[in-house]
């Protein structure tokens, strides 16, 4: 029998939605849908409980045993959260499919990208901000795309690669107050490069945006931060100036916000460990990233 080729998944939350969704558009089981819609419901409900949204009798372990009782499918497993009290979380574990003919098998890991650099996996998927983050070299220049992203990359640091995004697209935008940003002008790098004040950003992700503004760019900007139970979009509204995920923006705009350059697309990525790769891994790697997904991505190398 044919061994399955391993492919580390993240355990949770969008990043794994958009992996599963994928797999089971491209999956041979004609149940692959219905599978995948299952360990979206099972995992949205446990995240639910984990907040306290939800309640049941069960503790965590039953319902673990109970997910757990068919022979073949999904596989969960427990963690502990990182909500205070570190309540234990029902996470996804692992899956197998076939993809082309080919058994793969999709395996839960708390850090995907960090499996890939310590060649445990040829392929997996990842935020594209974590690769930002920890091997895009800074330069005067910033980042905007996915070619740009791959070029920063020292192969002395890493072997790994971005091969296309998945199409989840959120967007590291900039945002501004009013009395920040005069009338007429547009709010988007180059208004960065001659600004000189307050940058209010999440802690978590001042590497990324360094990565992301370019060297040259944050001269003169002074990283500011949300109080710990601030809202992002209102202390960017106190500071004057920041950045910030958004989908439609309307949550900035309650804020008086001005919407300015989508900076940077967080999105799903499908990544490969060069120095791991052969004929079967690439079959698997074209399989997953089919030209359909060129409509979808905001992340593809020509």
């Amino acid at each position: 029998m044919t061994e399955p080729v391993p492919i580390a998944v993240p355990r949770k939350g969008r990043p794994l939605e958009a992996v599963l969704e994928r797999v089971a558009t491209i999956a041979d089981e004609p149940d692959a849908e219905s599978l995948v819609d299952n360990v979206t419901s099972v995992l949205r409900y446990e995240k639910a409980i984990t907040k306290g949204e939800q309640r049941t009798e069960a503790d965590s372990y039953e319902r673990l045993a109970e997910y757990s009782e068919l022979s073949s499918g999904p596989e969960y497993t427990l963690l502990r959260d990182d909500r205070p009290g570190k309540p234990r979380r029902i996470v996804f574990d692992s899956l197998q499919l076939r993809l082309d003919g080919k058994p793969v098998h999709l395996v839960g890991r708390e850090e995907p990208f960090r499996a890939l650099r310590t060649h445990e996996f040829a392929l997996g998927f990842d935020a594209a901000d974590l690769v930002l983050e920890e091997v895009v070299a800074l330069a005067p220049e910033g980042v905007a795309d996915l070619d740009a992203v791959n070029e920063r990359i020292d192969p002395m640091e890493s072997d790994v690669r971005v091969v296309t995004g998945l199409g989840d697209t959120v967007y590291h935008t900039l945002l501004g107050a009013p009395e920040t940003v005069p009338a007429g002008t547009e709010l988007d790098r180059e208004f960065l490069r001659e600004y000189v004040g307050a940058l209010c950003i999440s802690p978590r992700y001042e590497r990324l945006v360094e990565a992301v503004l370019g060297t040259e760019a944050i001269d003169g900007l002074e990283f500011a931060y949300p109080d710990e139970e601030e809202e992002e979009e209102a202390a960017i509204a106190e500071a004057g100036l920041g950045i910030y995920l958004t989908v439609t923006g309307t949550t900035a705009r309650e804020h008086g916000l001005i919407l300015g350059e989508q900076l940077f697309p967080s999105e799903t990525v499908l990544l490969e460990n060069s120095a791991e790769v052969d004929e079967e891994i690439e079959r698997i790697r074209a399989t997953i990233s089919g030209d359909d997904l060129r409509e979808q991505t905001e992340l593809w190398a020509e």
